[in-house]
């Protein structure tokens, strides 16, 4: 009886002792292996001290997520309750609620005070809506929403720049203002615009001049009278010949001379220049076809070298172009154009004295500018005429008093009569382009043939009339002279 009492001991013993292991290996296992929430599938990591690697887990604000954890859930730990929170509703399930953007983190404890779970909170804008009005507005659109903070940054790809720019404004709409979104998408295709314009204008001037300078010496006994007049030629600011036309003496004592000036110019300017440019859609590009000139600066001198020097600073003239095209739908074009023409003037010019070196002459400059914005197909003109100006000047001068007397005051007075007429008109043609192949290009010296001696001696042709041989084009039938010609 009591060897059976003793080995009924030792059997209740190594049944509690395997009772236990059994409980406590899924135990260790819990903690030593990843465990996985019942939908979620959060899996948890130990660092290197012990304890447990925060879960990153987003959320939107007023959004909520369910957590299921392998142990009951005794403690909650929340760093920053004004940004998210964590509710239990049971011994193993709560509840995490995003409420203002931030950062922060949750850890739950079980009852022995050890580490269940712990997730380093994210709580961002809910992009969802944004996401689906995009989806709507750029249907063709590959558009990522990501939030940052309080703000959204668009990334992706779209058609055109169109579609870029709706979805930058409706996201701004919807985020609260231009400051919170960030446009980083990308145009797939970005089309490019070539802009040939037309910068067409004549100028005309007609210049007339006539005036009579009178000099006298005059002697009564001795008394000695000496009488000069000459009359300026105001309006034009100067005469257009320095040589006199007519001298006559009267007499020979007294003696008197008149000198006669008279003059007459007609002129006529021509300028057409056709500068074509290219960019791509949203870029801007310029054209200058001029050049600059010299303007002296700050003057100084050394005092101790007595060495003077002046800054010089340079400023364009000549036919200047630039323009920014946005392709906003297909043929679709908006351009926003300024054209410049500018031409170097002795009018209002300035002149500086340089002492013993001399004086430098500063001229003025005349510009013709134009600049709008418009929206036009491709391939479409766009004329902006107009730009019409009118200037008459008449000036007359001379001795006060005789200048008014009938017939004889023309001998005491001068008259000059200045009419400008200037008519600017620049047409703009757009158009959406693309890369050609280079066989497919011609220069203008291409087929280029010179004249031989003979010809050139008893023609006086410096070249021939040319086409443009070596293409790869089948031969045809030309009626007539073709190529070109340069005299």
């Amino acid at each position: 009886m009591k060897c059976r009492s003793v080995g009924a001991r030792f059997q209740q013993q190594m049944i509690g002792v395997l009772s236990a292991l059994a409980v406590a290996v899924p135990l260790v296992a819990a903690v030593a292996t990843p465990v996985n929430a019942a939908d979620n599938e959060v899996k948890f990591a130990l660092s290197s001290e012990g304890a447990m690697n925060g879960e990153p887990l987003s959320l939107g604000i007023g959004k909520s997520v369910v957590i299921d954890l392998p142990r009951e859930i005794k403690d909650v730990l929340v760093a920053d309750p004004k940004i998210a929170n964590a509710v239990v509703r049971s011994a193993q399930r709560a509840y995490i609620i995003g409420a203002t953007v931030g950062q922060t983190n949750i850890v739950f404890f079980d009852a022995s005070g050890q580490q269940i779970a712990a997730y380093d909170i994210a709580v961002k804008r809910d992009l969802n809506g944004i996401r689906a009005a995009l989806r709507q507005v750029v249907p063709n659109g590959e558009i990522q929403v990501e939030g940052l903070g309080d703000s959204v940054v668009l990334t992706g790809t779209v058609a055109n720049a169109l579609d870029s720019q709706q979805a930058e404004n409706l996201a701004e709409r919807l985020a609260g203002g231009a400051n919170k979104v960030v446009n980083s998408l990308q145009i797939r295709a970005r089309d490019q615009v070539m802009l040939k314009v037309t910068v067409a204008e004549v100028a005309r001037t007609v210049i007339k001049q006539l005036g009579i300078d009178l000099s006298a010496s005059l002697n009564y006994g001795t008394a000695v009278l000496n009488f000069s007049n000459s009359n300026p030629f105001s309006a034009n600011g100067g005469s257009l010949k320095d040589s006199n036309a007519l001298i006559s003496s009267f007499g020979a004592k007294p003696t008197v001379q008149a000198t006669l000036r008279a003059m007459e110019r007609a002129g006529v300017i021509r300028t057409l220049a056709e500068p074509n440019l290219t960019a791509i859609s949203g870029e801007a590009a310029s054209f200058l076809a001029g050049g600059e000139f010299p303007v002296p600066g700050n003057y100084s001198c050394d005092p101790q070298t007595h060495v003077c020097t002046t800054s010089m600073t340079y400023k364009q003239f000549g036919v200047g172009l630039s323009f920014t095209p946005v392709v906003m739908s297909e043929g679709r074009i908006s351009l926003k154009v300024a054209t410049e023409v500018s031409e170097l003037s002795q009018e209002n010019a300035l002149t500086i004295s340089q002492g013993s070196d001399g004086s430098m002459i500063i001229p003025s400059v005349k510009t013709r500018r134009a600049e709008t914005t418009l929206e036009i197909p491709s391939g479409g003109s766009m004329a902006m005429a107009g730009l019409i100006q009118q200037q008459t000047k008449q000036a007359i001068n001379g001795m006060p008093g005789m200048m008014q007397l009938p017939v004889l005051g023309t001998l005491f007075r001068s008259r000059d009569y200045v009419n400008n007429d200037t008519e600017l008109m620049v047409i703009v043609t757009p158009y959406i382009v693309h890369a050609v192949a280079q066989k497919q290009l011609s220069r203008p010296d291409d087929g280029f043939a010179a004249q031989a001696d003979p010809q050139a001696q008893l023609l006086g042709s410096i070249n021939r009339i040319y086409g443009a041989p070596g293409r790869n084009d089948p031969p045809q039938n030309y009626r007539g002279a073709y190529g070109f010609i340069t005299d």
